[in-house]
């Protein structure tokens, strides 16, 4: 029985959203060392230039950089290594179907502590080109402005 419950996130990707149309995500476990463990207790993990990939029938995860633990020695990991994800097999026949139809990746969203245990978001994502990465930045201030006249509209009318 895992002593922590809930979720405890360590970090996101919020480049990741901008960059990538996200089609769909999964929830992936974490093959990681002692001391990796420990280092990501101490909330100290960076996933922005991360990756995902299959190899054969096995998922893993690249360029995540997980500093080495500070009261570590001899036993310490190496800071960006690659890691072994644990997903379905369904799931990862289904990720790879995904990646060789053509223009998706496989995109690291959030590194987190689900019951204590270390999991990962990945998304299928494909990656957005300059106008679309404009119009969702125009988007999203329209929507704020709405929400401001409303605000007001709504504080004068009290």
């Amino acid at each position: 029985m895992p002593r922590e419950r809930g979720e405890k996130v360590i970090a996101t990707n919020r480049r990741a959203r901008h960059d990538y149309a996200i089609e769909k995500t999964y929830e992936a476990g974490l093959v990681l060392t002692g001391t990796e463990v420990k280092s990501l207790r101490q909330g100290r993990a960076n996933i922005t230039d991360g990756y995902a990939f299959i190899q054969g029938d096995e998922a893993f995860l690249d360029a995540v950089h997980i500093p080495e633990y500070s009261q570590g020695h001899w036993t310490n990991h190496a800071a960006k290594r690659t890691r072994k994800l644990l997903l379905r097999k369904e799931e990862i026949i289904k990720l790879s179907h995904a990646i060789s139809a053509g223009g998706y990746t496989l995109v690291p969203l959030k590194l987190y502590f689900s019951d204590g245990r270390a999991k990962v978001e990945i998304a299928v994502a494909r990656g957005k080109r300059e106008y679309e990465k404009r119009q969702t930045i125009r988007e999203r201030e329209d929507k704020r402005e709405a929400e401001r006249a409303m605000r007001t509209r709504n504080r004068l009318g009290d």
